[in-house]
């Protein structure tokens, strides 16, 4: 969709904040029927044992399904790790057209060539982001289950605002709950993207799509799927066309 269209940073990518959402109607009831399709919002597992590897099945997971970004989250990696993760997938992920995000570390952002950064709501400001990434790098925030986060986040410059958790999840401890609702009012009111995460897998994926969610963040739901990284991305992938 929109949002990860190409002129972000130096790479033919999306997430470019230049571009979100361009002429997006103010939808209310039709909201569903007139926005783009949703897309697969990918975040890496929380630790990658082998990096040759990883890239493969990166590769066989991007080229089998929609996938608009790539987050790097390893949250209990040095920065040495971090940036050699980066620089063993992100050049891989962007030739493929699939931006580029680091979790938490603004800092780090533009050493590991990303194209933005992901921020929770302790790890600063959208501004102090910025001025790690430039005005062109794009900032995304977690605002759980809050209208009043998202509201802030939005009104700070946020290049989009992430929901969650709506399941339950294993890869990290949620501590809000998100209904539905929340991004269906989102796309009554506002114009840029929200990002729906928190235990999602092909097999319930569908509700949040129809409520709303522009994209949907998914790590173990694709990394650990029975079928395979691959099958999962695919499985999205229908998804995707099928609730368009």
């Amino acid at each position: 969709m929109c949002l990860f269209l190409s002129g972000c940073a130096s790479h033919n990518v999306g997430i470019c904040p230049t571009s979100v959402l361009p002429n997006r109607p103010n939808r209310s009831q039709s909201f569903v029927s007139d926005r783009p399709k949703t897309r697969l919002y990918l975040i890496t597992p929380p630790k990658i044992e082998n990096l040759e590897l990883f890239a493969k099945s990166l590769r066989e997971v991007i080229e089998a399904g929609d996938v608009a970004c790539l987050q790097l989250r390893l949250k209990e990696a040095a920065d040495a790790e971090i940036l050699a993760a980066a620089e063993a997938i992100f050049p891989l992920a962007q030739d493929l057209g699939v931006a580029c995000l680091v979790n938490d570390r603004a800092d780090l952002a533009k050493l590991a060539g990303a194209d933005g950064v992901h921020i929770g709501q302790s790890d600063g400001t959208v501004d102090q982001a910025r001025k790690h990434i430039g005005k062109n790098g794009v900032v995304g925030v977690t605002c759980h289950d809050s209208r009043h986060f998202a509201m802030e986040a939005a009104e700070a410059g946020a290049d989009y605002v992430a929901f969650g958790a709506f399941f339950d999840t294993a890869t990290k401890a949620a501590p809000t709950r998100a209904n539905l609702d929340i991004l269906s009012w989102w796309q009554e009111i506002m114009e840029i993207p929200c990002v729906a995460i928190g235990g999602i897998t092909p097999d319930n994926g569908a509700d949040l799509i129809r409520a709303g969610a522009d994209f949907l963040a998914v790590s173990a739901g694709v990394w650990s799927w029975p079928a395979g990284p691959a099958a999962a991305s695919a499985a999205f992938k229908e998804m995707f066309e099928t609730c368009a």
